[in-house]
């Protein structure tokens, strides 16, 4: 055969070789990780957004990214308050494994229950670095990882985000600021830009969504993932909208709340969110962007609307607990779905490490992985979840198995408890009359606690 002509053969086998296999298959390394943005609110009522129910408050921003994800109606908070519900957000596991941090710190680094109270006094009340997965596993997966806002897990130095491995760090250390002079009651300084205090003018829901966008931006130009932590003050006490600058805000009235400035409180963090979602656009990463809004626990009774349900934040009632949660992720999650499974917080941090390819094994996360739930598409199931909360000699403790729930309150000598059927009664109006329930969830309750305390 003439050479010319074998060469010619042997180039159509080729050719129709790779016909037959089809195209070069595509590397999971080829296929950029998503970046994710998480916006924690502080204190939002269950009924806080309009497309929760609130009758004031227009939350178009919030409402449009509902409508193009899913919007949850069963998701908790890990905690009944601050500080417990973001630690078990950075540990992805209960945040009684971490002692000195089921209740929220008090203003000026004050432990509030017997273990924190311990703790402070040593100069060792908040989260240690060790313990958290988030931002860590992240970086190890190639995502540059920057919080801005509130932190509230520990004054001291070792307790900063920047030793937490955080790239980028702006916010305050505390549970709250004055919106405009960002100090403590006490008036302590704790705004920090990174390790280092700092001083900034303007208000804080303002400050926190500018270095949120300007972070956005500079990773946009970048080869690699980001993940993007918004955690927001809005809408905690004191209660100050952007207009109130020269509102007068003292220890006094510090939590003195009316319904117009909380109003305008929940329609400006809806112009922010919507500023963060601006961003990605004009960056051209909304489709590689997963966008989850939450909030850390639910309202502040003065002030929430929580959407019918008992009770609010410091209690383990609905009201407490159960808070909004929406998730987009377009191509991944459907437009306008509603889900009713049971989730918590942490069941956030697992899904974020899952997003980002982290190996799962050896890290002991107590959450599931919701957003994988989600994305395909599988049916809802039933769930065993624990809630406990300490401040003082007052102790509330909840377990959820199924539709039924228990609820313990515990103050000094005296005991109350109730059971309800979440089903039938979400307000918890009722009790529910079934002591085989009742039997039932006090031996969970009673396991978990006891495995709780055995860390």
């Amino acid at each position: 055969m003439p050479f010319q002509r074998l060469i010619t053969v042997l180039l159509h086998l080729v050719i129709a070789g790779l016909l037959v296999a089809g195209p070069p298959s595509v590397s999971a390394e080829t296929v950029p990780k998503p970046n994710i943005v998480f916006i924690l609110a502080d204190d939002l009522g269950y009924g806080d957004l309009e497309c929760y129910g609130h009758p004031r408050a227009k939350t178009p921003v919030i409402n449009q990214l509902a409508k193009d994800g899913v919007r949850f109606t069963q998701h908790y908070s890990n905690g009944t308050e601050c500080s417990p519900t973001r630690t078990a957000f950075l540990t992805g596991r209960y945040q009684q494994r971490v002692k000195g941090l089921e209740c929220a710190i008090g203003t000026g680094n004050v432990g509030r229950y017997d273990d924190a109270i311990e703790a402070a006094k040593a100069n060792n009340l908040g989260l240690p670095a060790s313990s958290t997965v988030i931002p860590g596993q992240l970086k190890r997966q190639g995502y540059t990882c920057a919080v801005y806002g509130k932190w509230h897990l520990g004054y001291e130095s070792r307790f900063n985000p920047m030793v937490h491995g955080w790239d980028r760090f702006f916010g305050y250390l505390g549970g709250n600021v004055h919106y405009f002079n960002h100090r403590e009651t006490s008036d302590l300084h704790v705004l920090y830009s990174g390790d280092q205090p700092a001083d900034r003018d303007g208000y804080m829901t303002d400050l926190i969504t500018n270095d949120s966008v300007a972070f956005i931006r500079e990773q946009a130009g970048a080869d690699k993932p980001f993940f993007l932590y918004v955690s927001h003050e809005c809408p905690h006490f004191p209660f100050q909208g952007p207009k109130d600058r020269e509102k007068i805000v003292t220890k006094e009235n510090w939590m003195e709340a009316d319904d117009e400035t909380y109003v305008a409180m929940l329609q400006d963090l809806d112009t922010q969110v919507g500023r963060i979602l601006t961003a990605l656009d004009d960056c051209g990463i909304t489709d590689n962007t997963v966008v989850v809004f939450a909030s850390d626990n639910g309202g502040f009774a003065a002030a929430a609307h929580m959407g019918g349900l008992r009770g609010a934040k410091s209690t383990t009632y609905e009201g407490g607990i159960r808070v909004p949660l929406i998730i987009r992720w377009p191509g991944k999650i459907k437009s306008g779905i509603e889900s009713h499974q049971p989730c918590m917080t942490f069941d956030l941090t697992r899904s974020f490490l899952e997003i980002a390819g982290v190996k799962l094994q050896g890290l002991r996360l107590d959450g599931d992985g919701i957003i994988q739930h989600i994305v395909k598409e599988n049916n809802d199931y039933r769930r065993t979840l624990f809630w406990r909360g300490k401040r003082g000699d007052r102790t509330w403790t909840a377990v959820r198995d199924g539709d039924a729930k228990l609820v313990r309150k515990e103050e000094g000598s005296q005991t109350e408890e109730w059971l309800f059927d979440l089903k039938n009664d979400p307000t918890e109006q009722g009790g529910l009359d079934s002591d085989r329930d009742r039997i039932r969830l006090q031996a969970k309750l009673k396991a978990w606690e006891t495995e709780m305390d055995g860390e």
